[in-house]
């Protein structure tokens, strides 16, 4: 192995302690019950973001001091990096907010690494259906989690060479008219519906192909799972077939770190 190999390993080994730690405050705000604030966009936030967001932040900022950290509650509160570099974290503490509100299982925690514009390596955990997602280059893997722990093998994931039928993801909360035009080219296709960053895993992990995304999102909301997808052998674009990056700044017709319309692919 690498250098690089050994490094992202290490990387990505922290990333799936941080997930895991950061899952259990999100699981104990579960069990209480959560008061729901509002950001300055409307959006939704509890304590069950802030505490997440806490922990991984402070074990991110201790192992690697030198490489900038984009959290969406930092970023909501004003604390948003001047400068990005090469290489910086992107973080969304709970993905799903909505789903957690509404105490459905899809909600996630999303770590990422972007390296020159490219989530390189990520984990995506479910703590309400105990199952993490994780991506580094070359390797990606689906584990079962029990007790707040990766609970036996990890199952190497990659995308579905094939399949009778295309299976599209679609969004439960952000279904748009947009979306219902790109399904209705697909005859006899098969619709899943799933929330967060979940969408991706599905086709990282071959039970999905398509996931078609016409309304706004975040760098934060897709890093993580776009790092899995990848490194399973997928691919994300824009809906031209272009290259879909991150560390957006300074966008003319936009915020800071706010996505384009995007096609996430489990095959080609």
């Amino acid at each position: 192995m690498s250098e690089a190999r050994n490094a992202d390993a290490a990387m990505l080994a922290l990333f799936e302690d941080l997930a895991l730690a950061a899952g259990a405050e999100i699981m104990a705000v579960y069990a209480m019950g959560a008061t729901v604030d509002r950001k300055a966009d409307d959006s939704p936030v509890t304590e069950a973001d802030r505490r997440a967001e806490e922990v991984i932040l402070a074990g991110l900022r201790v192992a690697y001091p030198d490489i900038v950290c984009v959290a969406e509650e930092e970023v909501s509160s004003g604390r948003v990096p001047p400068a990005l570099g090469e290489t910086f974290f992107l973080v969304d503490p709970l993905d799903g907010t909505k789903e957690f509100i509404s105490r459905r299982p899809d909600f996630t925690v999303n770590i990422a690494l972007v390296r020159n514009g490219v989530p390189a390596v990520g984990v995506v955990y479910a703590p309400a259906q105990g199952v993490l997602y994780a991506g580094r280059p070359g390797a990606a893997s689906e584990a079962v989690v029990s007790a707040g722990r990766i609970d036996g093998d990890r199952r190497p994931m990659a995308v579905a060479a094939h399949s009778d039928r295309i299976r599209i993801v679609a969004s439960r909360s952000h279904r748009t008219p947009e979306t219902d035009e790109f399904i209705g080219r697909y005859q006899d296709a098969e619709i899943v519906s799933v929330g967060s960053s979940l969408k991706f895993c599905l086709l990282a992990s071959g039970r999905a192909d398509l996931y078609p995304r016409f309304g706004r999102t975040m760098e934060w909301d897709t890093a993580a799972g776009d790092a899995v997808l990848r490194a399973a052998g997928g691919s994300t674009t824009r809906i031209d077939g272009t290259a879909f990056v991150y560390g957006k700044r300074s966008q003319a017709d936009d915020s800071d770190f706010a996505n384009p319309w995007f096609i996430a692919r489990g095959r080609s």
